[in-house]
């Protein structure tokens, strides 16, 4: 199946990065947005004024994480990135990222 690369609209502004990285762990638009909409887990983000949440998979072994920032004139959610985190990753302690993703946001941030 092709990835068809999802389109900025009202709501949501989508980055190359978080592109690449659906692409490359098989997470749909749908997904990262009903994840946005009805979080089971809100976190502070790595980076200043951003969120990080989160929902289990269906097999209750994985977590599929999303990072955004709520862009404050226009109220549009800039969706930052997106990966799966294998396991269940501990509450209330430091967002679990792994490292190749913290160094790709560091120029997608700027």
């Amino acid at each position: 199946m092709q990835f068809k690369p999802p389109r900025n609209d009202y709501k949501y502004h989508w980055t190359v990065h978080v592109q690449d990285k659906m692409r490359y762990y098989g997470i749909s638009e749908s997904l990262i947005k009903r994840i946005v909409r009805f979080p089971k887990r809100i976190e502070n983000g790595i980076a200043p004024e951003t969120v990080a949440v989160m929902q289990p998979t269906s097999s209750k072994k994985q977590e599929v994480w999303v990072m955004y920032k709520l862009q404050v004139l226009s109220s549009k959610k800039k969706i930052i990135s997106a990966w799966r985190y294998p396991g269940i990753s501990p509450i209330g302690k430091k967002i679990p990222i792994p490292d190749e993703i913290l160094q790709e946001l560091e120029g997608v941030l700027e």
